[in-house]
């Protein structure tokens, strides 16, 4: 989960001098780096069956469990994380930790319970499962609109300025230079080789990202006397610059204990606990980036290993970003501590405080030779792998249920055109953006955050009483779905307007900002959603069984026929062979020129047929692919981890706490 309190990001490059000073063994690092990432996505896209729907978008149900975990993780943390996160870190202590932590029992609840319901419906996108379990349109269309619109912006305009940023201070490129060439690389994969090469990319990215930050973790640790002198002077790091008559300049004194008071705490506890589970729930277990994850999985043990590698690795930030960041502040108090507006601004451009360059501060001031080049890949990392894996699951959500609404009668190979045409489209989108707006954009972070909150409490109850319980209904489920959007926004539109006071302001926000934290308001939000809901079902008639098979928890098992809610040749279908009469004309055509070949083999489109597949061949492929059986050995293998998991994880909790 990577919702944490919002900070604004600094427009001015971190450190002493501004710059990185890069040697040889610096630039070799980063030319390895790029090496191998682009190796690696072309041996994948090679390798990849990318002239399918389930090829191209689920990676031919073929991923194993542990490329599955490390993209998992690397999908969920961007460049921005590793700004955020760490300058939360230093600007707050550990609590915002807590929000990782949790992440391990969201993802156990996907593969165990909201995966094994998705696979047996036999779905790609998260609309389309809404749509089966419901019928009709419109929420499968308002889902699908709203997700590639959010993620076409928000988070990549995010991950963007801030890995740019990064990159223009290390390497000294020009901001649209290191945007052009990062979207260029990261797209040129992406649409070559579908989400297989996105996965394989991202576990070598998340290889990369927790050996260059536990590399700094340890260096920072030893810098500062390891845990004991970070308890000593993190307590002492208070700037010379201070705000008369106030107490923002003195680090919390709660700072060190994860669980804080529940009226008065910026993270209280009991929002922590199950405030931040209804939106995690939401990011981890219906998000389409998660989910297609798991989808890729060559079957349901795979798909649950690869939750409980990525609950191991989302332990570790609290380790290598959280608490650097809080080093970062005990060592350069008065410069990653500034309270002072002015002082501030002269330091890192913002006037609320410049705890965002804790992490960059870091790296700047205490990495070696060759180092500093291992955490430029690092940032790139963190930035190329949230990239890919925005552009597959909007190209996704994109073609499948947006297009195809569009195109009713849309052949697969047209799909296969489209779907390429998503991340070149969000890519040039981006370029845009950066051609027009100079500088970083803080508003997008945080809307970003924001993002979670509005949008988390609606659509994670919709899918958890879609998959959970069989008598919620369309019109409930829609209706609690625009009462929640509307509330969430005028909230959000709340927060953008009031802002947040700087050390010594006072505040004027409104009560339900000021006096309700935003983990409470998604509680309350996610009992009105569920009120609304239950209230609206039990005034329309209930979905008779026979349309409910394999589409909740209770049913997932059933081998009865399922009778659909819609018409399938009236709504939207996924062509599962591509059109027999375009490709047998091409078969008795000439050998294509080398420019067309190439750019067939990019779109995945081969030269001759493929195999037609009998209606008996065909329903025993749908079977096959819609199956949850695992073998008993398996299976215990997975629950056994997963009680470890959730054990190390309950036990890092009461420590911390």
């Amino acid at each position: 989960m990577t919702s944490a309190p919002e900070l604004v990001t600094s427009t001015v490059e971190p450190g002493t001098n501004g710059r990185f000073t890069l040697e040889v063994a610096d630039i070799v690092v980063v030319v390895v780096y790029f090496v191998f990432v682009l190796a690696v996505g072309i041996w994948s896209s090679f390798r990849a069956n990318r002239g399918t729907i389930g090829g191209y978008f689920l990676a031919g149900r073929s991923m194993t469990w542990w490329p599955i975990g490390a993209s998992l993780m690397s999908s969920n943390v961007g460049s921005g994380l590793f700004i955020g996160l760490a300058g939360t870190g230093a600007a707050g202590g550990i609590a915002v930790g807590g929000f990782e932590w949790n992440a391990a029992w969201v993802l156990i609840a996907l593969g165990w319970i909201f995966v094994p319901v998705y696979i047996a419906a036999g779905v790609v996108t998260m609309p389309e499962y809404l749509r089966k379990r419901f019928g009709g349109q419109r929420i499968r269309i308002y889902m699908s609109v709203l997700g590639t619109l959010t993620f076409s912006f928000y988070p990549l305009q995010t991950d963007i300025f801030s890995g740019a940023l990064f990159i223009q201070v290390s390497l000294g490129w020009d901001l649209y230079l290191s945007t052009v060439v990062l979207l260029a690389v990261t797209a040129l994969y992406t649409i070559a080789g579908g989400l297989t090469a996105v996965i394989y990319t991202d576990a070598l990215q998340t290889v990369i990202m927790v050996v260059g930050a536990f590399v700094l973790m340890f260096i920072a640790f030893n810098k500062v006397g390891w845990y004991e002198g970070l308890l000593e002077q993190y307590g002492k790091a208070v700037p010379n610059v201070t705000v008369p008559n106030t107490t923002c300049h003195l680090p919390r004194p709660d700072a060190f204990h994860i669980f804080r008071d529940p009226v008065t705490g910026d993270l209280p506890w009991p929002g922590l606990l199950f405030g931040l589970t209804v939106l995690a729930m939401w990011v981890w277990c219906t998000d389409q980036v998660i989910v297609q994850r798991s989808l890729s999985a060559k079957n349901l043990s795979h798909a649950k290993g690869g939750s409980v590698l990525g609950g191991y690795l989302k332990i570790l930030p609290m380790f290598f970003i959280v608490m650097p960041g809080m080093i970062s502040r005990a060592l350069y108090p008065d410069e990653v501590g500034c309270v002072e507006p002015d002082q501030c601004l002269k330091i890192c451009g913002a006037t609320v405080g410049c705890s965002n360059i804790a992490y960059p501060k870091l790296v700047v001031e205490l990495m070696p030779v060759g180092m500093r080049g291992l955490m430029i890949a690092v940032v790139m990392a963190a930035l190329m792998s949230s990239l890919t894996s925005i552009f597959n699951s909007s190209s996704t959500l994109f073609t499948m249920d947006i297009w195809q609404r569009v195109r009713r009668q849309a052949s697969e190979r047209e799909l296969m055109v489209v779907g390429r045409y998503g991340p070149a489209r969000a890519a040039g989108t981006r370029v845009r953006a950066v051609l027009t707006r100079g500088g970083v954009c803080s508003d997008c972070w945080r809307v970003t955050r924001v993002r979670v909150r509005v949008l988390g409490p609606a659509s994670g109850k919709t899918f958890c009483v879609s998959s959970l319980h069989q008598m919620r209904k369309r019109e409930g489920a829609f209706w609690g779905l625009m009462v929640g959007l509307v509330v969430g926004v005028v909230r959000m539109v709340m927060e953008f307007a009031y802002g947040t006071p700087s050390c010594g302001e006072e505040d004027p926000r409104p009560t339900l900002l000021k006096d309700v934290h935003y983990l409470y308001f998604a509680l309350i939000l996610l009992a009105l959603t569920t009120l609304i809901i239950t209230a609206v079902s039990l005034c329309t008639d209930p979905i008779p069984e026979q349309h409910l098979v394999r589409l909740t928890w209770w049913t997932r098992h059933s081998q009865q026929p399922r009778v659909e809610l819609y018409d399938p040749w009236a709504c939207l279908s996924t062509p599962m062979n591509p059109d027999s009469a375009a490709l047998g004309s091409e078969q008795r055509r000439d050998r294509p020129a080398c420019w067309r070949r190439a750019g067939m083999w990019l779109c995945g489109l081969s030269e001759g047929s493929r195999p037609q597949l009998s209606s008996e061949e065909q329903q025993a492929l749908e079977k096959k692919l819609s199956s949850i059986e695992e073998e008993p050995i398996w299976r215990n293998v997975c629950n056994v981890n997963a009680l470890i998991l959730l054990t190390v994880n309950v036990f890092l909790w009461g420590y911390f706490a």
